[in-house]
This record gives structure tokens, sequence and C-alpha cells, in this order.
């Protein structure tokens, strides 16, 4: 249990926060350097991928033995500077994929957008008309119950 939090933990600082900072400092030099931009649009893109990956099958992989520390292992792999994994990964996995599927990625996505869209406005109506049911119930109530209140006051 206290070797799986320390894995996350280091997860954290070198697959997250580290790669993070060091984004940062390359988008805030005074002359940024496109190289040092690529390599870390790269590196957040297979970051990207790999968790959505992971949410799918997450089922699947999980259980593995050591995979926190297979999964930290192929983070610092994506960035350390002698291996620049991101370059290797995102050459000849990534973008050939994604080139040959974006069409079809923009496609489904536009798709999706417009039904998505409609869902919300659809919750958004259905809230809104509940909304007001329960407002106009509650606003009901309490004109009802004003006169049982002053009836009662003048009794006493």
């Amino acid at each position: 249990m206290l070797g799986e939090a320390i894995t996350r933990g280091l997860l954290m600082v070198l697959g997250y926060a580290y790669p993070a900072l060091e984004c940062f400092k390359a988008m805030e030099k005074r002359k940024p350097n496109i190289e040092e931009l690529r390599f870390w649009c790269q590196y957040w893109v297979i970051v990207a991928v790999l968790t959505i990956l992971e949410r799918f099958g997450d089922i699947f992989v999980s259980w593995l033995p050591m995979y926190g520390e297979l999964k930290l292992a192929l983070f610092i792999y994506l960035w350390y500077p002698k291996t620049k994994g991101s370059d290797y990964i995102y050459g000849n996995i990534v973008q050939p994929y994604v080139s040959r599927h974006e069409l079809d990625f923009d496609r489904n996505l536009r798709v999706l957008r417009v039904k998505v869209w409609d869902l919300a406005i659809y919750y958004w109506r259905n809230c809104t008309e509940l909304g007001e049911a329960a407002t106009s119930q509650i606003l009901q109530r309490l004109t009802n119950s004003q006169p049982e209140k002053q009836a009662k006051s003048k009794k006493r």
C-alpha cells in the first residue's frame, strides 16, 4: 500500500508537475525555442492519449504487477533528456496514426459536439421547468400558510 502511494506521488511529481514546469519555462522564455516547445507539446499529446486509453483499459491493465512503476518509467522515458522518448513515440506511433484518421476524428467530434449541445439544451430546459415548478410550489405553500398563521395569532 505504501509502495503504491509513493509511486503515485512520484508519478504526480515526475509525470505531471516537472513536465508542466519545464513546459511553462519553455513558453515563458524571451525567445522561445520552437524545438523545445514542440517536444513538450508532443509529451502532453502522448500523456493525453495514454490517459484516455488508460480510462478505457484500466480494468485490463491496472491489476498488472508493477503497473504504476511501469507507467512512471514510461513517463520519465518520455521526457528524460538522454532518451527523449516523446520524439520517438510521437513520430513513429501517434503522428502517423492521427494523420491517417484525422478526418474521421474531426467528423466524429463535430457530431459529438452537436449531440452534447442538444443534450445540454434538453437538460437546461428540464431544469428550468423543474425550477419553475418547484418555485411555484414553494410560493404557493408560503402564501397558503400565511393566513393560517394570522388566524392562529388572532385566536390567542
